[in-house]
């Protein structure tokens, strides 16, 4: 049994009270051997739903480690989760990555550029394999979208900070082309982000609290392409973090993970100045 060490600011949250049972029907389905079991959070006492850690260790069948070294030095691959706080990712990093132990740090990677790449260093450093990601990139209806000349996407979520990292990553793959311009205007609750890229692509990322996912691209030459995204994301993404741990390898060149972090970084400044192009 291999095993996997949960990195968490506090466990009790929905990617970790999910990721247990998701990972082990990617095992049954392709008869792998991983298993979380160990795991170790800074806060004992979820601010969610005030589950402790040793309660959430219990119910899932997983290992308390009384500190991160612990975790770290017992956990054969390792996955940082802090979805919400990813603040504290750089934080975890710095001990987690020189262990040299492949690792998947969720999303949203970084809460800017600069740590985002200070993490890599980390990393190539170690010598420590790592990915990150959001599940959206994993929908099954992006793979329709051939290459676009313009794209629009739609998303919803709590707050913007949050969840903006979502319609980026679906963004950065479809257009493959770097992105020089940015732009946000407000509609009520709603941001409408405007992106060109170098090569004279566009995009529109439409967030809102309560917007579905879905995806309309068109090219020329191709057929235009609009989607409700309804797939089992998460599902792809849990199948390529195995993949990941088991082959020692990302699933996509991580220079894509650095140009998602440079374009949400520059949105969040757009939204400060609505209306404006930001470089």
């Amino acid at each position: 049994m291999r095993s996997i060490g949960f990195v968490d600011f506090y466990l009790s949250e929905w990617h970790a009270n999910n990721y247990p049972a998701w990972l082990s029907e990617i095992n049954e389905k392709n008869g792998t051997d991983f298993a979380v079991k160990y795991a170790w959070a800074e806060l004992d006492i979820s601010p969610r739903d005030g589950v402790s850690s040793a309660q959430w260790c219990e119910k899932n069948g997983v290992e308390l480690c009384a500190s991160l070294e612990e975790l770290c030095e017992k956990s054969d691959y390792i996955l940082v989760l802090a979805p919400s706080d990813p603040e504290k990712h750089l934080q975890y990093a710095r001990t987690v990555l020189t262990y040299g132990k492949p690792t998947y740090i969720d999303k949203t990677f970084a809460p800017d550029l600069g740590e985002a790449q200070e993490m890599f260093r980390l990393a190539e450093k170690h010598g420590t394999k790592i990915f990150s990601t959001s599940a959206l990139r994993y929908a099954t209806e992006l793979e329709k979208c051939g290459n676009p000349e313009s794209l629009l996407l739609t998303g919803g979520g709590s707050n913007l900070p949050e969840y903006l990292v979502h319609l980026v990553e679906m963004a950065v793959p479809l257009l493959n082309d770097p992105m020089v311009y940015v732009r946000i205007e407000e509609v009520g609750e709603a941001r409408q982000c405007y992106v060109e890229t170098v090569g004279g692509k566009v995009a529109v990322l439409t967030w809102a609290p309560s917007l579905p996912y879905t995806v309309y691209a068109a090219g020329e030459g191709q057929k235009s392409v609009y989607a409700s995204i309804k797939s089992d994301f998460f599902k792809g993404l849990m199948a390529d973090i195995l993949k990941f741990y088991e082959s020692g390898e990302p699933p996509f060149d991580p220079a894509q993970t650095l140009e998602v972090m440079r374009i949400r970084e520059a949105l969040l400044r757009a939204a400060e100045c609505p209306g404006i192009w930001v470089e």
